[in-house]
């Protein structure tokens, strides 16, 4: 999502640079148009993309919820991770960062962040597999998407 924010923002910078080009030599501007022309067609290539891409995503997720089946994952996840210690692992993770900063000197979105990418990393491979598997047979027995 940074880089479709990212993109979005280059277009109009480059129908600036296309605007400039007026002041630019003859022989020089005609490089530079055809340069700066590419970069704007692949910008709104790649915008387009991303614009599908997320339009894909609203569906995919429309249709879990419409179906139940996104809380049928969510409550997999729940006891997948329950299953393996995950929970466990980084409630002792909290309790740690709390102890290491001070109860007083820790927000809720300092402790969110702090330990957000541990907590991602924590997830096991098998259960990230398992529910890789279960969302593309969703998706397989919902081919209408």
């Amino acid at each position: 999502m940074i880089l479709f924010t990212h993109l979005k923002c280059i277009t109009p910078s480059v129908d600036r640079m296309v605007n400039m080009l007026g002041c630019l030599p003859r022989g020089f501007r005609r490089k530079c148009f055809v340069n700066v022309l590419y970069l704007k067609i692949h910008v709104d290539v790649q915008v387009s993309k991303m614009n599908k891409d997320a339009q894909m995503r609203a569906a995919i997720n429309q249709k879990l919820i419409e179906t139940g089946e996104r809380e049928r994952l969510k409550e997999l996840l729940r006891a997948k991770l329950i299953e393996c210690g995950w929970k466990d692992q980084l409630k002792a993770h909290c309790k740690e960062v709390i102890k290491e900063k001070g109860l007083e000197h820790v927000t809720v979105d300092d402790l969110v962040a702090e330990i957000t990418p541990k907590g991602r990393a924590l997830v096991p491979d098998s259960v990230k597999k398992e529910l890789l598997q279960r969302i593309r047979t969703f998706l397989a027995q919902h081919a209408s998407l």
